[in-house]
């Protein structure tokens, strides 16, 4: 497997895997002609075409058979062209001594606070490549990405996780919340987010704090947990160093992690090394390599050993990555200490 930018040939299997994403993931939507505008703008990304407000660095992941089966991007700058909209959880306290009553009520306050940073979003690995190290892959070569071009990157990684909701994709948050102000089905909302349609946000969004008492008990249950499908991507990147803050999704309450750029252990730790081919050996580790390109940019995982300032791989992993012995690569173990391999 390899990660690789995407290009225009791909339009035809994006467009298959959008359809299997179901709701919660809005930066994919299952529209052609905002996916073929999107892919157009991601290859002027990859030249350097592209301002970070606009950047929109869209990867793919392809099997050796030259088929796509995955798709992750990094959003260069989020809310700097238009209005980017969290809720920030925060707390009320009311009290009366004579009354001998103290209430600690969570609110929820329609924020932009999370404007300027870069966002990993747009993950999706079909459901039959979702084996061995192939989940890793699509999701952390970003970060390796992110360690080879710091500079086109804001000081923060963001990242939005997808909420609960159920099999029919109905959203306990939403059904308590936003359809009272919407009038209109949680994924019709979703949809028209992820086409770029989101100023009815705005116009249409409650400004006041809202206080989490009256929503269902289903609902205030909610907000800050992921949907069970999205657990192994949230727990890979506490893993990377990323945390909740308090900010959840206006939609469904997802949450929203981050990390500063620098303590992000893929970018800490990746280090510039030679390329060396050969037998890694039977003990070597999966590490993360990236053949330190940009706009030709390949990264994959597998097996490698570190020695002597070089990373020695096997042929078909300097194939892949379509480099020789001796050319520059960076690399990182895949997995941190602290996570299962």
């Amino acid at each position: 497997m390899i990660v690789r930018p995407v290009r225009s040939s791909d339009l035809p299997k994006l467009i298959e895997l959008a359809r299997t994403t179901g709701p919660g993931l809005t930066t994919l939507p299952a529209n052609e002609e905002r996916l073929a505008h999107r892919v157009g703008w991601a290859e002027k990304t990859f030249r350097g075409e592209a301002e970070r407000a606009d950047a929109d660095y869209l990867f793919v992941l392809e099997d050796d058979d030259g088929q796509v089966v995955g798709i992750s991007a990094i959003a260069g700058a989020v809310g700097l062209r238009e209005p980017w909209y969290n809720y920030r959880v925060g707390l009320t306290v009311s009290a009366s001594q004579e009354l001998k009553i103290y209430r600690e009520i969570p609110t929820l306050f329609l924020a932009n606070d999370l404007t300027g940073n870069s966002e990993l979003c747009s993950l999706f690995l079909r459901s039959d490549a979702r084996t061995g190290l192939n989940g890793r892959l699509l999701a952390k070569a970003r970060l390796l990405f992110i360690a080879e071009f710091p500079k086109l990157f804001g000081n923060k990684i963001i990242a939005e996780m997808r909420g609960m909701s159920d099999a029919a994709g109905h959203s306990p948050f939403w059904e308590s919340l936003g359809r009272h102000f919407f009038k209109m089905e949680f994924s019709q909302a979703d949809y028209l987010t992820g086409v770029g349609n989101k100023a009815f946000i705005a116009e249409l969004m409650p400004k006041f704090p809202l206080y989490t008492c009256f929503l269902s008990e289903e609902a205030r249950n909610i907000i800050g947990r992921v949907h069970p499908d999205t657990e192994p991507a949230l727990a890979m990147l506490k893993s990377e160093g990323f945390s909740y803050q308090g900010y959840v999704d206006i939609f469904d309450a997802g949450p929203a992690v981050e990390c500063e750029t620098s303590k992000i252990r893929a970018v800490h730790d990746s280090q510039a090394l030679v390329l060396a081919v050969g037998t890694p050996g039977d003990d070597a580790t999966p590490f993360l390599i990236h053949n330190r390109k940009r706009e030709d940019c390949r990264i994959t995982a597998a097996p490698a050993r570190l020695a002597a300032g070089t990373l020695v791989v096997d042929p078909m992993t300097a194939k892949r990555l379509q480099l020789s012995a001796g050319d520059q690569v960076r690399a990182v173990p895949l997995s941190a200490a602290r996570e299962a391999i």
